[in-house]
């Protein structure tokens, strides 16, 4: 679900550059991707802030002209054509834009331009790499190699660093585009480029034979969707959240950035909030990185096993690990007890580390594993079996085989196939952010964050192959790692940025029996807040209808024991789906 900077940085050599937050993100997750604010270093050459809001005002209350704003984005003064495409291509060092209208809105563009490091793009994070020679180069990192990093600066400027030399390495909270950029122009200059980069959308493409209507239906009474605790234990940036087995009216909550989790008691009228566990000496907190997922051991009641999922930081490089837990005999508290690292996999950037982690109805631990970046999956991550990158891993955490914590399953598909990874059980993600089993039939539901053009939703069959990079949903993305004879599993349902930008993968409903909405797999979109249901047939898309309107960014959903669905709101609130309101048919 979305710009982490942690860690403290020196100032920058700024170059215009314009990086909105998206979880690209989600543009994902969100990914996570989220958008958040990050509070940068003050850049003495500021305009004051409230020239600003002067600025911000201004675009508020008139209209702009779009076309003289496209000149303006080429024009010298602001020198956005240096850093950034608008044509999907995303070969430049700043996010391409060509479909920034369709996920944000005209307030959020001009918090992008008159803070830019209040909103960096998840991906675009500035790297700063110190080699033992004494030099210094900072940039995006484009491609990440065994033995060598490429950095790009603006205007394409690319920098290959031989991994031997690097002394250290960082990332930066301060965006390589200026601050008081507005002050080159106009109030009126500055409006028309805002207006210019609402216009910037994507022009929908019938792709209705593969599973994207051209339209989706809305049901004719929106689903409730009913706030679930009060407004006095609201949340840090929440995006998971579950019921703890056996407490009938205890709920855990992880909060993204600040490593918490926290318990949520609520009997009838009465409401509780208590910490469980607070793991931010553990976590690498951020936008794109931080605390992600959690999963109950399936005999949870017996031995008082949780499992997390997060990212590290160690000798400046990133990893996404999965940590064993135990929780007290209350079930209502964490033990305290040190965390027993599962497995570790070392990430190429700060993105698309991960989207959850779940048990099947096999008793298998499932981890949801991103491509990691950069951006476009330039050196194929998610195609290769030697890697566990842009993958559905499947382990068996009740035994240990060899120096490991846990065992593989004996029916995992690449097995005994000499080169791959035994751990696989799919691959082809993205960022596959969030999920989930229907408690039912076993189907595994996942949704699948896109580049630029589209958003996917996959039901995941053992050994199969999704796609990317070669493919974004049902769209041709890349030739360079397709290879000859390969088979690709087609998304159940996939849509482009008019409907959003960052997929979040929700629950088979399994409730209510008499409800009109049993069976039907219910999810949303993080950036469009847009709420789905849909139903399918032999893998293929059968029905899709909108349900409502979630009033905050959906960072995830949540079910109770009675099957029933919530949303995790990442500005702070949770969400109950009252399905008695809507009808489905």
């Amino acid at each position: 679900m979305s710009s982490d900077f942690p860690h403290p940085s020196s100032q920058l050599s700024h170059k215009g550059i314009f990086f909105p937050n998206w979880r690209s993100l989600s543009t994902h997750v969100f990914a996570l991707l989220f958008l958040g604010q990050v509070t940068g270093h003050a850049d003495p050459n500021a305009a004051p802030a409230k020239d600003k809001e002067e600025y911000r005002r201004f675009a508020l209350d008139h209209h702009g002209n779009p076309q003289l704003g496209r000149k303006l984005f080429a024009d010298t003064r602001v020198a956005c054509t240096k850093c950034h495409t608008i044509d999907g291509s995303s070969s430049n060092v700043g996010p391409d834009l060509a479909s920034v209208g369709n996920k944000f809105s005209r307030t959020e563009l001009m918090q992008a331009v008159l803070e830019p490091s209040s909103t960096i793009a998840v991906g675009y994070t500035t790297t700063i790499v110190e080699t033992k020679s004494g030099e210094e180069f900072q940039g995006v990192v484009r491609e990440d190699g065994s033995a060598w990093m490429d950095l790009m600066g603006p205007e394409k400027k690319v920098s290959r660093i031989d991994k031997r030399d690097i002394q250290g390495q960082r990332t930066s909270n301060v965006s390589l585009m200026p601050e008081g950029l507005q002050s080159s122009m106009s109030l009126e200059e500055f409006t028309d480029l805002i207006d210019y980069l609402s216009s910037l959308k994507l022009v929908s493409q019938d792709m209705a034979a593969s599973g994207a209507p051209s339209s989706i239906p809305a049901i004719k009474q929106p689903i409730g969707i009913i706030p679930f605790q009060s407004e006095q234990h609201k949340f840090d940036h929440p995006c998971w959240f579950g019921q703890v087995p056996g407490l009938k009216n205890g709920f855990l909550i992880l909060e993204h950035k600040k490593g918490r989790i926290w318990l949520l008691e609520k009997n009838g009228t009465t409401e509780t909030k208590t910490l469980f566990a607070d793991l931010h000496e553990e976590i690498r907190p951020g936008e794109a990185t931080g605390l992600l997922g959690l999963a109950f051991h399936p005999g949870f009641r017996h031995n008082r096993k949780y499992y997390l999922q997060h990212q590290i930081q160690e000798n400046g490089r990133i990893s996404s690990v999965v940590i064993e837990r135990q929780a007290d005999a209350s079930f209502k508290k964490d033990s305290g007890q040190a965390s027993r690292r599962l497995i570790k996999i070392p990430c190429s950037t700060d993105v698309h580390s991960g989207g959850g982690i779940e048990f099947g109805p096999d008793g298998f631990l499932y981890i949801g594993m991103g491509d990691t970046g950069p951006q476009g999956d330039p050196q194929g991550h998610a195609q290769d079996l030697g890697q566990l990158l842009g993958k559905m891993l499947r382990l068996d955490v009740d035994h240990c085989t060899g120096d490991k914590l846990y065992a593989i399953p004996r029916d995992n598909p690449f097995l005994k196939q000499e080169g791959a990874q035994p751990e696989i059980w799919a691959y082809g993600f993205r960022e596959p952010w969030r999920f989930t089993f229907d408690s039912k039939t076993g189907d595994l539901w996942l949704g699948d964050v896109g580049q630029d053009r589209v958003e996917e939703v996959d039901l995941v069959h053992c050994g199969g192959n999704y796609g990317w990079n070669v493919y974004e949903g049902t769209q041709k993305f890349s030739t360079h790692y397709g290879k000859e004879g390969a088979s690709y599993q087609q998304p159940v349902f996939c849509y482009q940025r008019n409907y959003g930008a960052s997929v979040t993968g929700g629950y088979v409903y399994r409730g209510n029996r008499r409800s009109s909405f049993y069976g039907v797999y219910i999810f949303g979109d993080f950036n469009s807040h847009r709420i789905w249901g849909l139903t399918q047939e032999k893998g293929e898309l059968k029905e899709i209808r909108q349900l409502g309107m979630s009033p905050q960014g959906i960072a995830s959903f949540g079910r109770d024991a009675k099957g029933e669905l919530f949303i995790v709101g990442y500005e702070g609130n949770i969400y109950k789906l009252d399905l008695e309101q809507g009808d489905f048919r």
